[in-house]
């Protein structure tokens, strides 16, 4: 039997008793190329599923990867072929002017991989990540590289997470529950220190 899904996923439940791995696909590649949509949850939620023994983890991972990696893909197809039309009519609209995309061009030609990888973790990054490394001009074949590392490894996280999470039931989620604070409290700690680290580097730059 499958655990309540928690908090944000519960409304999640529907879609997976009714399309299952269709769910999970659709909504992953629709956030993959900027269609706001629950892809990272719908992922967490079904590999719930699947620690309750209601879906195959392996292939919600399969489907994950592939869902994923499609979707960047044609992020990358379209800021290939008309991002940076885009960003010389509209960049200064959106805080891009020329200047400041070249800057970040030369950013990405020295470090597109890691951008890339890293991105997939990160809410916005995630849903522009094809997009901008198409508009940039980063060739394919290094983007669908990294863009793959990164989606195999999103991909697992999120399917062990939530397999535990099925597994072990109402218990995983009450130890959640009790750390969860302290996680945040974390995260808080090293953000400032983060902040506080860059403004000291710009004073002393400047």
């Amino acid at each position: 039997m499958v655990p309540p899904l928690p908090g944000p996923l519960a409304h999640l439940a529907p879609l997976l008793d009714h399309y299952g791995y269709l769910a999970v696909g659709a909504l992953i590649f629709l956030d993959d190329f900027g269609i706001p949509a629950p892809g990272e949850t719908i992922l967490l939620a079904a590999a719930i599923y699947a620690g309750a023994g209601q879906l195959h983890l392996a292939v919600i991972m399969l489907i994950a990867v592939a869902a994923a990696v499609a979707g960047d893909n044609l992020g990358y197809v379209i800021g290939r072929t008309g991002g940076r039309a885009f960003i010389r009519r509209w960049g200064h609209y959106i805080l891009l002017p020329p200047e400041r995309f070249r800057k970040a061009e030369k950013f990405f030609a020295q470090h597109g991989g890691k951008v890339v990888v890293i991105a997939r973790f990160v809410s916005g990054l995630r849903q522009a990540n094809g997009i901008v490394a198409g508009t940039i001009g980063m060739p394919w074949p290094r983007f669908l590289a990294f863009n793959t590392l990164g989606a195999i490894l999103w991909a697992g996280v999120w399917t062990v997470l939530g397999y535990t999470a099925g597994a072990y039931g109402g218990d995983f989620y009450d130890e959640i529950a009790r750390y969860y604070p302290y996680l945040l409290i974390g995260l808080a700690v090293l953000a400032a220190g983060l902040l506080a680290r860059h403004l000291l580097r710009r004073r002393r730059d400047h």
